[in-house]
């Protein structure tokens, strides 16, 4: 029997369910949606909409199928392959409205989103389940495989670092022949395959739409919705510029990130940690991966940006409440980092007083008035919850 590692997000799934009538849960295949909502202990009615033999039984009648189980609580997996049952969910709930009647699982594509705020708007509330975090893993194993690894089950708890390989890359192509396709990509999988890897050369780069455009034969619009879409399939993450002082020269472009560092080494055929340490994508890595991590930690108040400045001012990621930065923070894999004339000038401009350099391991120590360099696991256990 596969052990179920407790998700983060279930506190906040079961407070939900006890007050809307449907709560959605989104996030990319394989992250565990269904496993999740198994391991909830609730009777519930389940249908995959991908299996033709549960599609079957909402065909002939939908409404008196879903109406049989209203005391139940009914699991509709893979919702977005059948985007006309959202109107009539609505009905279904207006007609007995009580908590936790449905729970709809998607692979969050854009269809899915649209669908839904039209149809269940007030009626539904919407959780996304990442990968697995380094919060969540602490038990079963280390940063450092976390890091490699990434966050999908399947490949962080593989047996060895081969076969964790071998299914990031059956991932890759499945999401490239089947699932994209499914979720309403239409373009050529193999235009996609090389603007996905694209993504990954470049990990961490600023957006240069055009390049990419004139790489691949198409116009900036075409490669713009390409990124987009991967984005709203939780494959990658633009992180946005922060705005603080209109008398600068900002960049204004975001940021791009495989948003599983895992997935990330797959693309660039790391198949031991020795290749990753070797490799000049280390840093970028490294940094993507923080990134993630703090914004699987952080609550709703907090959110993301990075910080820079024609004239070389610059933070990776800046941490902001409401409209105030509320810290700075520079990542380094380096236990001894040196910092640069850029990042004070970037935490004078944003006038943070808390800001920390990410380092590897678990050291903790301060730098100077205002600063700390500590291990990601130690910022995120001790530090991050006090911003």
């Amino acid at each position: 029997m596969v052990k179920y590692i407790k998700r983060a997000i279930e506190p906040e799934l079961r407070k939900l369910l006890g007050y809307f009538p449907a709560v959605g849960i989104v996030g990319a295949r394989q992250v565990g949606k269904t496993t999740l909502v198994k391991a909830l202990d609730m009777e519930t009615v389940y249908l995959d909409l991908e299996d033709e033999r549960d599609r079957a039984k909402l065909a002939a009648d939908p409404h008196f199928f879903l109406k049989t189980y209203q005391d139940q609580c009914v699991v509709l997996d893979e919702v977005q392959q059948m985007p006309e049952i959202f109107r009539l969910l609505r009905g279904i709930i207006d007609e007995y409205r009580w908590p936790g009647r449905f729970i709809l699982l998607g692979s969050a594509s854009p269809e899915l989103l649209r669908q839904s705020s039209e149809s269940l708007a007030g009626r539904i509330a919407y959780l996304e389940l990442s990968p697995f975090s380094l919060s969540e893993i602490a038990r079963e194993t280390d940063w450092l495989t976390h890091w490699f690894r990434g966050g999908f089950s399947e490949s962080l708890l593989s047996p060895d670092d081969e076969l964790s390989l071998r299914w990031r890359r059956n991932f890759i192509r499945t999401y490239l022949e089947r699932d994209l396709p499914r979720l309403g990509l239409g373009a050529d999988p193999q235009l996609v395959r090389r603007f996905w890897q694209m993504l990954a050369g470049d990990n961490g780069g600023i957006w240069q739409g055009e390049k990419f455009a004139r790489a691949l034969g198409v116009s900036g619009h075409t490669v713009k919705s390409y990124l987009t879409f991967l984005e709203n399939a939780f494959l990658v993450a633009t992180l946005q510029p922060w705005f603080i002082n209109v008398s600068k020269r900002i960049v204004k472009s975001p940021k791009v990130f495989q948003r599983d560092s895992g997935i990330l080494h797959a693309w660039l055929d790391l198949g031991r940690m020795d290749d990753l340490l070797g490799n000049t994508i280390l840093g970028t890595s490294w940094e993507g991966y923080v990134l993630e991590q703090v914004k699987n930690c952080s609550d709703d108040s907090l959110s993301c940006y990075f910080y820079r400045t024609h004239q070389g001012a610059e933070c990776d990621i800046v941490l902001v409440k409401g409209t105030r930065p509320v810290a700075g923070l520079e990542v380094k894999f380096s236990s001894a980092p040196v910092l640069g004339k850029g990042f004070y000038t970037a935490i004078e401009d944003l006038g943070t007083k808390d800001n920390f350099v990410i380092i590897p391991g678990e050291e903790d120590y301060p730098l100077s008035q205002g600063l700390r360099a500590t291990g990601l696991s130690v910022f995120l256990k001790n530090y991050l919850p006090g911003l």
